[in-house]
């Protein structure tokens, strides 16, 4: 039996039993005690996060057992794996991310040489690239937790108002655009409500529920639209092309056969907040016919701008 399997027979029979001696790893795999201390001392070194206890009732004991068996991948596999983390660097903060890279640099190591010549030259090919984001995230990893835990939160929020306390219940987080929100139960406006993770300041306190909540995949499967109003936009060609981009307007942009189209749907009236700014920028390309709210907040913004710029003439 090659040294490589043998070491993957007793990474697997020590993540099961947890707590062994040197002895008993002897007569399993009838090696002899001497040979199970170096074999120990190779599967530490590979990260098996494992403790000797010294005496005459010592022996070894694995400090986790979240260790996974090892996984066989095609070098096409171990590839796609590698890119598949490489578009996560749009984001400056991720959960888990000296996980991530633990995970690319053991999965980078561990390909023969012929592979890692093969993800070097990709690399001058293809890559994932967009503007990283420059605004950090440092309570994401906490409020995951607290979501994941069931936890209500008492948390310092800064919003367009100024700082104030909110106490919340977290569905789950998510990414879009090189941000993160939250979704969370307000418990003062009584509904949910979207926060930006970054914008929170501090966590005040926490405290356990014992009752179930939806959670991210339930907020998502049944967010249903509970103000409905209309969204009537005519597009040119280059707002069509915008709008596509838009992963909130995925399917509800029509294309005419000249290359204009339009957007003739339902949507809910909180979004308004959210979409306003994005057909701000399209200016010209995006004529809106309905509603009329949004209207207003587009003529607004753009007496605001007028106002700033004449005050200088």
């Amino acid at each position: 039996m090659t040294k490589a399997k043998r070491l993957l027979d007793i990474l697997m029979y020590a993540s099961a039993k947890r707590k062994f001696t040197a002895q008993e790893i002897a007569d399993e795999f009838n090696i002899s005690v001497r040979t199970v201390h170096r074999y120990i001392l190779d599967l530490s070194d590979m990260g098996l996060p494992i403790y000797a206890e010294q005496g005459r009732n010592g022996g070894y004991t694995v400090l986790t057992n979240s260790m996974l068996s090892p996984i066989l991948f095609t070098e096409e596999e171990a590839v796609s794996i590698f890119f598949a983390f490489q578009s996560l660097n749009y984001y400056r903060d991720l959960p888990f991310n000296s996980e991530i890279n633990s995970v690319s640099q053991k999965l980078y190591s561990s390909l023969q040489n012929d592979a890692k010549s093969k993800i070097d030259k990709i690399r001058s090919y293809i890559t994932f690239w967009n503007p990283k984001r420059t605004i950090a995230t440092p309570l994401l990893q906490d409020v995951l937790e607290a979501s994941i835990a069931n936890s209500n939160l008492h948390i310092q929020y800064e919003s367009k108002s100024g700082i104030t306390t909110k106490h919340i219940r977290p569905i789950g987080v998510y990414a879009h655009d090189g941000l993160w929100y939250l979704p969370a139960y307000d418990y003062t406006k009584q509904k949910i409500l979207l926060y930006r993770v970054d914008r929170i300041l501090s966590i005040l306190s926490t405290e356990k529920n014992d009752d179930h909540f939806m959670n991210l995949e339930e907020w998502l499967g049944f967010n249903e639209v509970k103000n409905p109003i209309r969204l009537h936009v005519q597009l040119t060609s280059e707002g069509v092309r915008q709008c596509k981009s838009v992963p909130s307007f995925d399917g509800i942009v029509i294309t005419n056969e000249d290359g204009t189209g339009y957007i003739n749907s339902i949507i809910d009236k909180g979004e308004l907040g959210f979409i306003t700014p994005l057909f701000s920028r399209l200016g010209i390309h995006a004529k809106i016919v309905e509603p009329k709210e949004l209207i207003d907040g587009l003529c607004l913004q753009a007496k605001e701008i007028l106002t700033m710029y004449n005050e200088l003439n």
